[in-house]
């Protein structure tokens, strides 16, 4: 048996985007910013799929921009926000939760001269909404909460948050990175959200195509230069195929969303309570309320997580140690550090995410299957003697 539980790094296509993406790949190639029928054909594709997603975020087509992907999309929002604050304006909030494409992104503005205040989070990862209220200045020109940790699966509230920095100061832009929210549970943008990233592979469609909404009156200005695409907003030749493709995955998972919700949530459910009850001195990771329905995330004593991963690949399970854009990385997650686990902890993580396609006997094999990969990790480990982690700090 073989278990696919890496959902949050990625999805396999599903049957709708495939459909939807096959004509522009074949024999609907023309460049959509030509002239000639064909071009034409491929313009009103993009501008339906445009429609289609929009609809489904229920926001208005005219405030969505497709990108490369999630990592585009979070560049341009908080590196866009930044600017448009001009010398006034500079200063930038993140929580210490986010993905690296935001992450990141600050670090390398801070280096430009912009103050970045990172705020920290609860041991489940939530940002406490009067903590945000304390850090905004008269000179913040942006903040950026994750929607949905990517770790973790931490779900944020998002609109409290928002609503907080809106009341504090209506010139301050909130965005909010919901990659991996988007299609597996209602994204509310309410009107305090100024940007809202999305990524298609993430929810069923093609690798390379994302969006990014921007609210009517927010003059976001371009991240990319060339042949102003994207109604001036983002350059570069249209990607036809994969906005349809976002579209239907979309459509896709908003039409079955709530009959998914109740399988997805069944089997990790499922997935965790069997873990935790099967492994000892094992710990999950995130709010156990407040959290994805796909993700199931663990720490483990005496185990590191890279070796746990390609023990369970062996055995035909599929998974990750944290993020897959960091997995090279042998440094503990950043996430991890902020819920408070130290090192040591935060080395032994697992991530497994699952979809609403996984079954009972599914879970029980993957449960069954981290239960042998963890002894035998442990049994390798001179953390580990007696049944019980020795020299391990941080653990209770």
């Amino acid at each position: 048996m073989f278990v696919y539980c890496d959902t949050a790094a990625t999805t396999p296509l599903s049957k709708p985007a495939f459909e939807a993406m096959l004509p522009w790949l074949q024999t609907g190639y023309g460049n959509a910013s030509s002239i000639y029928k064909m071009a034409r054909d491929a313009r009103r594709a993009l501008e339906d799929a445009r429609r289609m997603a929009a609809s489904c975020l229920e926001v208005s087509h005219e405030n969505l921009y497709f990108t490369s992907g999630g990592t585009e999309a979070d560049n341009w929002a908080v590196k866009g926000a930044a600017e448009l604050g001009g010398e006034a304006r500079r200063h930038i909030v993140i929580s210490a939760v986010e993905h690296h494409a935001v992450l990141h992104t600050a670090e390398y503005l801070k280096k430009k001269g912009h103050p970045v205040t990172i705020l920290p989070v609860s041991g489940d990862g939530l940002l406490d909404p009067d903590t945000l209220r304390k850090a905004l200045r008269p000179d913040t020109a942006v903040v950026s909460v994750i929607y949905a940790n990517n770790e973790i699966g931490t779900l944020q509230p998002i609109a409290e948050l928002a609503r907080a920095v809106k009341e504090t100061d209506g010139k301050i832009l909130f965005h909010t990175d919901a990659v991996q929210a988007a299609g597996h549970i209602f994204v509310d943008i309410t009107p305090d959200i100024d940007l809202l990233s999305v990524a298609a592979h993430k929810f069923g469609g093609p690798k390379g195509i994302g969006a990014l909404y921007i609210r009517r009156g927010v003059k976001l200005p371009p991240l990319l230069h060339g042949g102003g695409h994207e109604r001036g907003g983002r350059s570069g030749t249209e990607n036809v195929a994969g906005a349809a493709g976002l579209a239907a995955a979309l459509k896709f998972m908003t039409e079955n969303r709530e009959s998914f919700y109740k399988k997805t949530l069944a089997s990790r459910d499922r997935l965790i309570d069997g873990i935790l009850s099967a492994i000892p001195y094992s710990r999950l990771t995130g709010s156990r309320e407040h959290r994805l329905p796909g993700s199931a995330s663990f720490v483990f004593a005496a185990v590191e997580g890279e070796s746990l991963v390609l023990q369970l690949d062996t055995l035909g399970v599929a998974a990750s140690s944290g993020s897959a854009c960091s997995s090279a990385s042998l440094d503990p997650s950043h996430v991890l550090l902020a819920i408070g686990l130290s090192h040591e902890v935060a080395h032994g993580s697992l991530r497994l995410t699952i979809d609403h396609a996984r079954t009972k006997d599914e879970m029980d094999f993957v449960i069954q299957s981290v239960k042998t990969a963890v002894e035998r990790c442990r049994g390798m480990s001179p953390l580990w003697g007696g049944g019980a982690p020795l020299r391990m700090s941080g653990w209770e």
